[in-house]
């Protein structure tokens, strides 16, 4: 077991994480992968970080910074994701540990990400990983 993260920087890393990230993200289209995550690279900052096992992407994460002025810097986790045949070899939170790393290295004073009602299991996840509920997330169309 060869376990790599990296930033997804070149197309062929964006598009290699395709296939993991549709599990989460089921519209998603491949054709226009590749350029909307450039687009939000470009436009926002976000970055993706990809944990491949032997060459194969098994988890995904996409995340950007921001500062709010309730607590600060922060990591701002968008997308995180495991392959759903490869779930709880730890790849997820390998990848969780590396957001981390990111966050301090990069002066936040702490990881957030908000996870849909209906995942319990993503819930578990995260709180075995130290996150902890703090708030609703409220949200409606305006358009």
């Amino acid at each position: 077991m060869t376990v790599t993260i990296f930033h997804a920087e070149t197309d062929d890393q964006i598009a290699a994480s395709f296939d993991v990230m549709r599990q989460l993200r089921p519209h998603l289209e491949p054709g226009s992968y590749v350029p909307l995550l450039r687009g939000l690279m470009a436009s926002d900052g976000l970055k993706m970080l990809v944990l491949a096992d032997a060459g194969v992407v098994r988890a995904v994460a996409v995340y950007r910074f921001m500062n709010m002025l309730y607590c600060g810097r922060l990591l701002y986790v968008d997308d995180l994701v495991a392959d759903e045949q490869v779930r709880s070899k730890g790849y997820g939170t390998q990848l969780v540990a590396r957001l981390k790393d990111e966050a301090r290295a990069n002066g936040c004073s702490e990881v957030q990400l908000i996870s849909r009602v209906i995942r319990e299991q993503a819930h578990r996840f995260y709180f075995r990983q130290g996150f902890g509920i703090e708030c609703f997330h409220f949200r409606t169309k305006v358009g």
